[in-house]
């Protein structure tokens, strides 16, 4: 048996919306939104009395951001929202952009911030921004 492909990556957040404008705004497309709730998915996660809502982005490629908002129970803060990259983790999601200086101004325009910018050699201009919740995106954007 042989892995396939990586479908999706789950962050979970507390303010659904502001997460899925962020990641409209940065280029995904929102694939479906649901609530699921009740023991089987609870058996699945290894948690009592879920009630989650669940809304799948994807990029223009087909990969996978799953959000998830869950209303039972309570989701639970690990560190500070702002924590820095080195933190213990999943710590930032990287995509590949055709203009970083274009899709910068549209996120910063929802609230995001810059954390740094760089051009690596002449292959890469690369932007760290964080987003709702804390959430670390890196852009890339290759040159020539």
């Amino acid at each position: 048996m042989t892995l396939k492909r990586m479908d999706n990556v789950l962050i979970v957040v507390d303010d659904l919306e502001a997460a899925k404008a962020f990641f409209i705004e940065l280029g995904l497309k929102l694939e479906g939104e649901s609530t699921v709730e009740g023991p089987s998915v609870g058996s699945l996660i290894g948690l009592k009395d879920v009630r989650a809502t669940l809304a799948m982005m994807r990029t223009p490629d087909g990969q996978g951001i799953e959000l998830d908002k869950f209303h039972t129970p309570n989701a639970i803060r690990f560190g500070p929202v702002d924590a820095p990259v080195n933190t213990l983790g999943i710590r930032r999601v990287m995509f590949a952009v055709d203009d970083i200086d274009a899709v910068v101004a549209r996120v910063r325009a929802h609230g995001a911030e810059i954390i740094g910018e760089m051009q690596y050699e002449n292959m890469y201009r690369l932007a760290y921004i964080r987003g709702p919740e804390g959430i670390i995106v890196a852009l890339a954007e290759q040159l020539g």
